[in-house]
């Protein structure tokens, strides 16, 4: 092989990693992280979890990205140790999917629907498809489709490069010397494990060994031990996405790499040991692409038969590896592991977001509490709140900017955007609550006491603050824009009752009814409630806009504010939280 043929193997190679590279990608977006919530929901028990891991990872063609995924589930909480060792174990059978892809390019024979099944023939007219869906199309879910049949065309064009390169090596005698080498199963382990930790990638490695076979050069004997060692070099994916996660993350990781170390010692012992008995004649034979992606599979399937029944061993392996000691207290859910797969790291942000929100609404609750009689547990408990607020807001908004700086697609770089928003405005919301609890330390303080009149006044404006809060959190958990085109018009009715109230109080304090610091805090108490009604319109402004596809919210809200339905609900709203005595009640 002189200078250019090597060119050509390596351009090659580097078509292939890439076509991968691009397939995978192109099929995780399509999924739009659904594979991850199948992963994350349906794995009660071990046989479901191989089934599900064979099935997500022959769809999203690597092992290593669905083991990567299964320990930032295990990192964040989400799943637990044991629920990951199915998955984990599947995910190598569903690799082998690749290896009988690119078995096909070995097909030989005359026939039209042979001929049809040979890659170099049908792959064309599927990069055709894909140049076309790509440049041309406007959805987001045909684009990904052809990214994905781009992907696979440059793929399979890589291989027959590589295929092409290599086959004068066939007549190099050093070349012969060192595929003999290999026989040796211990080198043949190594090489097989090196060649996939440095490409991270065992389908590649699998396909790089189908495209030498084509030189006819590679025995069985040779290419057993390098696909063994192919699986170990595998686990070095997981175990570096692990460095820095918690102790059963590392403890995933270590599961995928003992069960693969596991499975090839038993399956070289056995393999040798009958081999030393009956003498297996293929042993010096040639292998084929198509051989290849058999002794892969039979791999993997008879190592996940063997110790799936022993998974709780290899559990409690892990477990003696990484010992128990203190965690850190982290938001596990924005695992950086998800920033590879955007649209379920999004869906884990969405999560987050509305524990915010449901924090809002308890604080809230017991800022009531506290305003009606101090309580000091209650008064701290609200700060804590306040200052975990702060917290989410920090990671969350952290964790989205980073998240942004990915490849999204449209709706997900929408709510990506809407979530930057929504937080701050959560956050702000215990800003508030916390506000009314110093309302509660000034009343309590300066001995204040409300009027049965004031207090009845203000019990409405608290009732509609607590609705307008509940149809928020509704709204935003269940992304429901008929409930969120409720919240404008109650937050209206909230603005004309604080404008109410403070002009009752200041006619109560000129009437002599009403001292200087009861005005203070009733005025405080009535800006807070207003102020959290606020916010909360903004994230319903939010939600209309994911929905209705408009960046411009407040032309969005101005806009609906001049609709018949906007000012039907106004009225609605306004009957309901009426002011007693009122002179006008209507809401303008």
């Amino acid at each position: 092989m002189n200078i250019f043929g090597l060119f050509s193997l390596f351009g090659g190679l580097a078509m292939f990693l890439y076509g991968m590279n691009v397939m995978g990608s192109g099929l995780e977006k399509l999924g739009g992280g659904k594979f991850e919530q199948i992963l994350e929901k349906l794995t009660s028990n071990p046989i479901k979890g191989v089934v599900l891991g064979a099935a997500v990872t022959a769809v999203i063609q690597s092992s290593s990205a669905t083991t990567v995924m299964v320990v930032g589930f295990v990192n964040s909480g989400i799943m637990k140790l044991g629920q990951a060792i199915g998955i984990i174990m599947g995910a190598n059978i569903g690799t082998t999917v690749t290896s009988w892809i690119l078995s096909l390019s070995g097909i030989q024979g005359d026939s039209f629907w042979i001929q049809l099944c040979k890659p170099a023939n049908f792959t064309p007219v599927l990069a055709l498809i894909g140049i076309v869906f790509t440049m041309a199309a406007k959805s987001d879910s045909k684009k990904n489709i052809g990214n994905i049949l781009l992907g696979f065309a440059v793929l399979m064009f890589g291989m027959e490069t590589m295929s092409a390169a290599v086959e004068p090596l066939k007549d190099v005698e050093a070349f012969t010397n060192i595929l003999t080498m290999f026989q040796n199963p211990i080198l043949g382990v190594l090489a097989g494990a090196v060649l996939t930790a440095v490409i991270q990638s065992s389908s590649a490695s699998v396909g790089i060994l189908q495209a030498l076979s084509s030189t006819g050069k590679i025995t069985f004997g040779a290419a057993i031990p390098i696909i063994m060692g192919q699986n170990i070099g595998t686990c070095v994916t997981a175990l570096i996405s692990c460095i820095g996660a918690s102790k059963n993350a590392k403890r995933a990781a270590m599961v995928h790499l003992y069960f693969n170390i596991i499975g090839t010692v038993l399956f070289l012992v056995l393999f040798y040991a009958a081999n030393a008995i009956f003498n297996f004649a293929f042993v010096s034979d040639s292998v084929t692409p198509f051989n290849i992606a058999i002794v892969h599979t039979i791999f993997n399937v008879v190592a996940t038969a063997v110790l799936l029944p022993f998974n709780k061993l290899l559990e409690k392996l892990a477990r003696m590896t990484i010992k128990e000691g203190a965690e850190e207290s982290t938001f596990g859910l924005l695992d950086e592991r998800f920033l590879q797969t955007p649209s379920f790291a999004v869906e884990q942000c969405m999560t987050l977001a509305t524990n915010m929100a449901y924090m809002v609404k308890e604080s809230f609750t017991m800022a009531q509490e506290c305003v009606a009689k101090y309580s000091e547990s209650i008064d701290r408990k609200i700060i804590e709140t306040e200052n975990l607020a702060d917290e989410y807001e920090d990671a969350l908004g952290a964790y989205l900017v980073k998240l942004s700086a990915k490849s999204l697609n449209e709706s997900d770089s929408q709510k990506v955007s809407i979530l930057l928003h929504a937080i701050s405005d959560f956050e702000k919301m215990t800003d508030y609550t916390a506000d009314l609890v110093f309302t509660a330390r000034e009343k309590r303080d300066k001995d204040v006491h409300f009027s049965d009149k004031a207090r009845q006044e203000i019990t409405i404006m608290v009732n509609a603050v607590g609705e307008i809060i509940d149809l928020t959190i509704s709204a935003f958990s269940k992304d429901d824009v008929k409930l969120a085109n409720k919240v404008e018009p109650l937050e209206d009715v909230i603005d004309r009752l604080r404008n109410d109230l403070k002009n009752r109080h200041i006619k109560r304090m000129q009437e002599g009814r009403c001292s200087v610091n009861q005005g203070f805090v009733f005025t405080d108490y009535i800006t807070a409630l207003e102020k959290i009604s606020d916010h909360c319109a903004n994230v319903a402004a939010a939600i209309i806009e994911l929905n209705d596809e408009n960046y411009d919210v407040h032309h969005v809200m101005s806009n609906r504010r001049n609709n018949p339905e906007y000012k039907e609900l106004c009225v609605e709203f306004g009957k309901k939280y009426i002011l007693p005595f009122s002179v006008s009640s209507e809401v303008e």
